[in-house]
């Protein structure tokens, strides 16, 4: 076995690429090489401590003489205490490098002890004034000083942005950490690894990974003609021919036994890997993003998972935006858009008899085409099926106004009456 060791991104030296070889023979190998690093410390998912040997197997590889730490399990959406926790244990090991091994809410945290350590942040109140929206205006903000390794075992992505989320355990509002935050120096990809994954957490993190192509082209057509690029448009559909037909290998895989390409589905689950770099580069070039991860961001909180809220809310923003937009108005070029990625995902390998099963042969739109390929995956496409109901709207909608990517979205949500349309289509 050989490793492929490379920039994520075309555009900057980090984060670092692996893949090709076992996740623990490349987390041994860089955290001396690389990262000269004696004190580490793991944030590891409960479920792959208790039902695999993945830790074990990583904990053999670096030595335990250089586990510093470890923490087992953390909820969903990254709660501040818990976050709080890992600072202070961290802080008391003294480590000089983070390890993530499982999905993106752990990165996320990851992300936001680093930059809790260096400004010695201990308290609530104190992490409140390193958020995006502190309460008053702060002194300077000292960026992360100790370095991450992620191993991602879902597609949500996250290991790839320089931005994280963090849940108020309180209020249940997610606020958001920007710069200096930093994302982890190195991720290592390993498709063997995810096959321990819950088919659903697979899938759904995989339409988080579409949710941030389909954002990011639709917006890239519309108002300020300078953030377009050519690349931008590049990636996201490059991620998208990736990510689509893997994911349909995946579950065809999981539920009726299909290897459509001989390998027990190792290369179907490195290819939604890659889309899911390539998708983080395409939504990170600087574009906004729209109503779905807005609303998303919010509905998370209520104890939707990240991908689940994308599976729900994606198709009906398209449809919401195509049914807003206006050819007199900035979004006009909202519907075109959404056409050339409909005939894009058309094209892709096993989506137009995927779109047939559900469609027929009747017309369909953007929003079609999403719905079908999420409705074969398995995945839920109602507020209903994962427990929101319409006692919780109100909430949902004024929590979702103060999101920047609902004020972004091509269609502007500016007022709760267009957030509750969107929501009552997915009641």
């Amino acid at each position: 076995m050989t490793e492929t060791l490379r920039p994520a991104f075309a555009d900057r030296p980090r984060p670092l690429l692996s893949y090709g070889i076992p996740f623990s023979s490349s987390a041994a190998h860089h955290i001396t090489d690389l990262f000269h690093a004696s004190k580490i410390y793991i944030l590891c998912s409960a479920s792959l401590a208790r039902d695999t040997d993945a830790l074990d197997r990583l904990t053999r590889a670096l030595g335990p003489d250089k586990i510093a730490g470890t923490r087992i399990g953390m909820q969903s959406h990254t709660l501040w205490s818990e976050v709080l926790e890992v600072v202070r244990d961290a802080q008391a090991v003294e480590a000089d490098l983070l390890i993530t091994l499982g999905g993106g809410s752990l990165t996320d945290a990851a992300k936001v002890v680093a930059l809790a350590i260096s400004n010695n942040t201990t308290t609530p109140s104190t992490l409140l004034t390193l958020t995006s929206e502190p309460p008053t205006p702060n002194p300077p903000i000292k960026p992360p000083s100790i370095p991450i390794i992620s191993i991602p075992t879902s597609l949500s992505a996250g290991e790839y942005s320089s931005f994280a989320g963090a849940t108020h355990d309180t209020s249940r509002r997610k606020y958001s950490f920007g710069a200096p935050i930093r994302g982890p120096q190195l991720v290592i990809l390993d498709p063997e690894l995810t096959a321990t994954t819950p088919e659903r957490i697979w899938l759904g993190t995989g339409i988080r990974a579409v949710d941030h192509c389909v954002e990011t082209y639709l917006s890239s057509g519309v108002g300020s003609k300078d953030g377009v690029t050519e690349e931008t448009d590049r990636l996201a559909l490059h991620a998208l021919g990736l990510l689509v037909p893997g994911l349909v290998k995946c579950r065809l895989n999981n539920k009726d036994g299909i290897d459509a390409d001989g390998d027990g589905g190792k290369a179907a689950r490195l290819d939604c890997a890659l889309g899911s770099v390539d998708a983080m580069a395409a939504c990170s070039a600087g574009l906004p993003l729209g109503a779905s991860h807005g609303i998303g961001h919010q509905l998370g909180p209520f104890g939707v998972p990240h991908g689940e809220t994308s599976c729900i809310l994606l198709p009906a923003v398209c449809k919401y935006n195509a049914k807003h937009s206006s050819s007199s108005s900035s979004n006009s070029d909202v519907f075109p858009r959404q056409t050339k990625l409909r005939d894009f995902l058309l094209r892709q390998e096993g989506v137009a008899g995927v779109v047939r099963k559900y469609y027929a042969d009747a017309a369909v739109d953007l929003g079609d085409v999403l719905d079908a390929v999420i409705r074969e995956l398995g995945l839920p496409r109602s507020l209903q099926a994962v427990g929101v109901g319409r006692d919780q709207f109100d909430a949902l909608a004024e929590h979702s106004l103060h999101d920047r990517w609902c004020q972004a979205n091509v269609v502007p949500l500016q007022e709760k009456g267009q957030v509750l349309e969107i929501l009552e289509t997915v009641a």
